[in-house]
């Protein structure tokens, strides 16, 4: 899966006192939640299922496993509704997929944030964003080397 984050000059929500609030602002930060939404008010943008999966389940139970049925019947949605959802924390890298065992005994694929804390699960989205900064002086580099070649 590609690596993919919306980054942007944004003022760190460090000064909100709201929790909801600072992470609905974090989040559309970071292209999880759009945009927008932000003209909608608070309470309707934390009835939403990308910001229920984020904060309810993997936030606030960030060490629990969490298979896609269990989570498709605590947000009362569809099971490809959750998928479109973590993949997006997927392509930025956040959760982690663990093998977690089902009643019946049998192993099913199950995801959590990494290491079961966000701070820490924040180490790869910012190694990906320094590769990406990376590639992309060498790609400048590149391109002004042959510019002063002359373009063909």
């Amino acid at each position: 899966m590609a690596f993919e984050l919306y980054l942007s000059d944004s003022t760190p929500v460090t000064g909100e006192k709201n929790a909801d609030v600072a992470v609905i602002r974090f989040l559309q930060q970071i292209g999880y939640i759009s945009k927008k939404y932000q003209k909608k008010d608070i309470e309707t943008i934390k009835k939403g299922v990308g910001y229920r999966l984020f904060a309810e389940c993997f936030l606030s139970h960030s060490n629990k496993i969490w298979r896609v049925e269990e989570l498709s019947a605590v947000l009362s949605t569809s099971v490809p509704t959750v998928y479109r959802h973590l993949n997006k924390l997927r392509s930025i890298d956040l959760l982690e997929e663990m093998n977690t065992e089902t009643e019946g005994g049998s192993m099913k694929k199950g995801y959590r944030i990494r290491y079961g804390n966000l701070s820490k699960s924040w180490n790869f989205p910012e190694a990906h964003i320094r590769l990406a900064l990376e590639n992309y002086r060498k790609s400048v580099d590149y391109i002004h080397k042959i510019s002063k070649e002359g373009l063909k």
